[in-house]
């Protein structure tokens, strides 16, 4: 195998215990749902869960050591994922009157904006590069392939649990939205969301 399987089972409680602890790709599943209902929370999951991929992959073939170890490149991706934030937070309340029978976001759109949200938060990859290693073993060979199963298996643990958030979200959001008054209130809740993830991304710092 390529993968030990006694490092296999220490991996997959691990990974399930970071996934279960609320962060930033937890609450944007959740303001999502709240926007669009459970179909956009499941395309904004499956756009984090893409980008986390993504992150595994560069990590995995070597590159995320260029953004640990330069800090104006780090910062530049981290001041990106801030703007687009803000700016998705501007949107949730200008978006905030559509009918109640609409969806507030597409899924596709939901898709696109939790893949450029996670893309651009070079904590995720600065994270796998300090937590996957642990469980890599150099002597087995096939760095990348391993890379991407242990990945795969935080991508997809992310997909089940941020999912259900933002289902569960989604459906209360779509209930109440059926009022004008309350749909104001998700707005602001919504852009409330994104602004927190914005300031938490701006103030994070290089380790």
């Amino acid at each position: 195998m390529i993968v030990d399987p006694i490092t296999l089972l220490a991996f997959i409680p691990a990974a399930l215990a970071l996934n279960l602890t609320p962060g930033a790709d937890m609450m944007f599943c959740l303001g999502q749902g709240l926007r669009g209902g459970p179909r956009a929370a499941l395309a904004a999951d499956l756009g984090i869960s893409t980008g986390a991929m993504i992150h595994v992959l560069i990590a995995g073939l070597g590159l995320g050591a260029l953004v640990a170890a330069s800090p104006w490149l780090f910062d530049t991706i981290r001041w990106i994922g801030v703007a687009y934030l803000i700016w998705l937070a501007i949107a949730a309340i200008r978006h905030r009157a559509v009918t109640p029978d609409m969806p507030l976001v597409r899924p596709s759109r939901a898709f696109r904006e939790a893949l450029v949200v996670n893309l651009t938060n070079p904590k995720v990859i600065l994270f796998v590069l300090a937590f996957v290693p642990q469980f890599v073993d150099p002597a087995r060979g096939a760095i990348l392939p391993q890379f991407l199963i242990f990945g795969a298996i935080l991508a997809t643990g992310g997909l089940v649990v941020n999912g259900a958030v933002g289902v569960f979200a989604g459906g209360i959001g779509r209930g109440i939205a059926r009022s004008a008054r309350f749909g104001v209130v998700l707005g602001w809740i919504s852009a409330s969301v994104f602004t927190a993830l914005a300031f938490r991304l701006a103030i994070s710092e290089r380790h």
